[in-house]
């Protein structure tokens, strides 16, 4: 069965994994975000439902 044979695909697997994680992780975190986040203003407690059967 050529699933249990790890031979080619293992090393394919980790040729991905390094030039993902030595070539292309590091441009794409040098890029700044362009929308930066902001701090969420204070909610204001609403009120409560008055019901009309109490």
């Amino acid at each position: 069965m050529p699933q249990l044979n790890p031979n080619p695909w293992f090393t394919i697997m980790l040729m991905t994994w390094f030039t993902y994680s030595f070539l292309i992780q590091p441009k794409l975190l040098s890029f700044t975000p362009t929308n930066n986040p902001m701090t969420k203003p204070a909610t204001t407690k609403p009120t409560p439902w008055t019901w009309p059967w109490t």
